[in-house]
């Protein structure tokens, strides 16, 4: 060996030093801090996806607890009787002795029943015939209320005297519709060709929403003075919860032993979870838009990435030539891509709560923002991010420094 290869250094090896978490978030955010208002419009798609997922998911949550809830309270043993049709097409009668009949059924706790009577509901007679607000007049049995568990919000529900006379009591939406909010003395309306005076407006109705747009007379004042046949239409029961089932499979052939085919039997409670659970079909429509708006948020992303790699060349060849690896760079890019998303997802998130708490206070329902919506929207702005920024960051990964220091 000459003494020229004896005198010649070894040539040494420095590994790249690794960036530190706190290192890689200081040098990922550097592209968002100097251009806030181009960040803030790319992650305003994200934020507005994330809104709407986030906000259509708690709204359906919180109005089916709500609803359930109000279920719950009300009971599920309620049962209801009606006149079907015949064979003929025609509508049946139940018999007069119905609801008699039905409150003989040993688990049967509570009876009450209605009869539709003819004719509309107006303010006045003058008012024209085709007005009629959809508006009913029925016959209704002094139980009702405790049955139905609907409490009087205005004045007093009909009594056995008032039962007899031309008496009415206004449901929630019939009130509404006539433009009556407060009770005076005597005041009257036009029901069934008959003045009526109102002594009482209830409140809603859950479980027989056919109620709240109806105007209730007695049965004996509607035979009296509105040629009524005194015939029930609805029978409303409370059964034993531990024999609902077995008082419905019965009830049909007790209504009308003669005709059990023309009488349906219903459970209002398993109408309305079963419409709570049909509510998620409707979601769809708007989980697609919001992922719409995800997608477009996406592309915004994409498109200052690609933007910000083009504009800091310059940064690029400065740390190339200083020593940073081409991982390192690489994983500067997307993670600035990855924070840009999380900030649009974040900000969805919130507002997205927000809408939903104050929309659901508004209803008086339970606040409930499930899991999935937030971790869902996270994850959904996690993936955007890293989707999004992965070309960028490898192209500018891909930069020599001579390459990137030439093209300044």
């Amino acid at each position: 060996m000459s003494t020229a290869e004896n005198l010649a250094p070894n040539p040494v090896y420095l590994a790249p030093r690794k960036l530190r978490p706190s290192d890689l978030a200081r040098v990922a955010s550097v592209g968002l801090r100097t251009r806030r208002l181009r960040a803030a419009l790319s992650a305003l798609g994200i934020a507005i996806g994330v809104a709407a997922i986030v906000a259509v998911l708690g709204l359906s949550s919180s109005s089916q607890a709500g609803l359930l809830e109000e279920i719950d309270r009300l009971g599920t043993n309620l049962l209801t009787v009606t006149n079907g049709q015949s064979f003929a097409g025609k509508t049946s009668e139940l018999p007069l002795v119905a609801p008699a009949m039905i409150a003989r059924i040993d688990p049967v706790e509570t009876v009450a029943e209605t009869g539709k009577v003819n004719g509309n509901v107006y303010r006045t007679p003058l008012i024209p015939t085709v007005e009629t607000n959809a508006l009913s007049v029925q016959a209704a049995s002094l139980g009702l209320l405790h049955t139905l568990g609907i409490d009087v919000v205005q004045g007093r529900y009909l009594n056995a005297a008032t039962a007899h006379e031309p008496v009415a009591v206004l449901g929630s939406a019939a009130a509404q519709r006539l433009g009556i909010d407060h009770l005076y003395p005597g005041e009257r309306i036009w029901a069934a060709n008959q003045w009526v005076y109102l002594v009482g407006i209830l409140g809603p109705s859950v479980l027989a929403p056919e109620i709240e747009s109806s105007v209730l007379v007695g049965f004996g004042a509607a035979e009296r003075y509105m040629q009524f046949n005194g015939h029930p239409n609805t029978v409303y029961l409370r059964a034993q919860n531990s024999q609902v089932a077995a008082v419905q499979s019965v009830l049909a052939a007790t209504a009308d032993p003669e005709a059990p085919n023309e009488v349906d039997v219903s459970q209002p409670s398993a109408t309305l979870t079963a419409r709570a659970d049909a509510q998620g079909a409707f979601n769809g429509l708007f989980l697609g838009l919001g992922a719409v708006a995800l997608l477009v948020g996406a592309v915004g992303v994409a498109n200052i990435m690609v933007i910000s790699v083009l504009e800091r060349r310059s940064e690029i060849g400065l740390r190339r030539a200083l020593g940073a690896t081409r991982g390192q760079i690489r994983i500067q890019f997307l993670s600035e891509a990855i924070l840009l998303a999380l900030g649009g997802g974040a900000a969805g998130i919130a507002a997205g709560a927000l809408a939903t708490a104050i929309y659901a206070s508004t209803k008086g329902w339970t606040i409930v923002i499930p899991t999935l919506a937030w971790a869902g929207g996270f994850g959904a702005a996690l993936l955007i991010g890293a989707v999004a920024g992965l070309v960028p960051a490898l192209r500018a990964a891909r930069l020599s420094p001579t390459e990137a220091l030439r093209t300044v």
